[in-house]
């Protein structure tokens, strides 16, 4: 099969197309004919030598793909009757960046009614880090008078940031974002966000005036380092910080006391190392509260660009740029 591989650590440049066996499934695995490859931001980390696989995982780069499924062990239940022959979409532990990729079965989901496969492919990464990270660890959910807590995403423009956006939103949730220039903002207000550009305005205070000074419930946040003790402050009481990257350091400084006081939560997670299992009952999780948006087209994927499979490099230099609005997709 062909696929793309990491030469060596470093730059875009050290992609390249290489020919490599086709994975063989084990037990409980599938094997997925891929029509379409998502590019995210772990991906770049691993070019660089700085996010090695999982133990067993391919050392091909991708997270996530859609296609075909056309062999593998079918005999586990799963809610979503997947067979051989249908198509779908697949969190990956690595190996998306190629013609054929195997997966767990519980980590296979149906490509959502009215999506084609690229469509599909831009989901599984952003959305089962999302809702794990958003509702289940940052719980987002209802305040005590029964009104919606309000989320906070950091990096709004970028594939996690416009599937929180458009998720919370589509939940019934406040949603304020972050992002880098006028033309970001406009794209996460018409996801439903309050937008903030946090070149030229401060988040704390813009989101203290818009919610009369309460501050917000919960904040999805991809940058860590010195925001973290500004987040801190635009927490409302019992409010829940979740740390999923440290793309401004991973060093922060805190006031505990000021933690203690307010009772705020501080958690985070990665999601690649994490069991089979816990990534198959997040998969339930979609399957039953998310899917069925797609259908009613209360979410839709937010596609940057498109771009040939060989053009992997091009991609990751697009996604290193931050140029981008929503997702970075290869096809085969």
């Amino acid at each position: 099969m062909r696929a793309i591989e990491i030469s060596q650590p470093g730059g875009p440049e050290v992609l390249r197309p290489a020919i490599r066996p086709i994975p063989q499934p084990g037990p409980g695995e599938v094997l997925i004919k891929v029509a379409a490859s998502g590019v995210n931001r772990p991906d770049v980390f691993q070019r660089k030598g700085d996010y090695a696989p999982p133990p067993g995982a391919s050392d091909i780069p991708g997270l996530e793909v859609a296609g075909e499924l056309v062999d593998g062990d079918f005999s586990s239940q799963n809610p979503w009757g997947l067979q051989r022959g249908g198509q779908v979409c697949a969190l990956l532990a690595g190996g998306g960046y190629a013609e054929y990729a195997v997966a767990p079965l519980g980590q296979c989901l149906p490509v959502p009614h009215g999506l084609n496969l690229i469509e599909a492919a831009s989901l599984p990464e952003n959305y089962f880090t999302v809702w794990s990270n958003v509702f289940d660890r940052g719980h987002l959910g209802q305040r005590e008078d029964g009104t919606p807590e309000s989320l906070l995403v950091q990096g709004g423009s970028s594939g996690i940031g416009v599937t929180a956006i458009q998720l919370a939103h589509a939940l019934g949730h406040p949603v304020f974002a972050t992002a880098g220039n006028d033309e970001k903002c406009r794209a996460c207000e018409a996801l439903g966000a309050r937008a903030i550009n946090y070149k030229t305005e401060d988040f704390v205070e813009r989101v203290k005036a818009w919610s009369d000074n309460r501050g917000v419930d919960v904040i999805l946040d991809m940058v860590a380092g010195d925001y973290v003790s500004r987040e801190l402050d635009v927490l409302a009481d019992d409010g829940r910080l979740v740390i999923i990257a440290t793309l401004g350091g991973s060093a922060s400084s805190i006031n505990a006391h000021t933690v203690m006081l307010r009772r705020l939560h501080i958690t985070g997670s990665t999601l690649r190392p994490r069991p089979v299992t816990f990534k198959t009952a997040i998969a339930s999780k979609l399957y039953q509260h998310v899917w069925p948006l797609f259908a009613e087209q209360r979410l839709r994927p937010v596609i940057h660009e498109v771009l040939p499979a060989q053009d992997a490099a091009r991609a990751h230099a697009l996604m290193e740029s931050s140029t981008h609005i929503g997702k970075l997709m290869l096809h085969w």
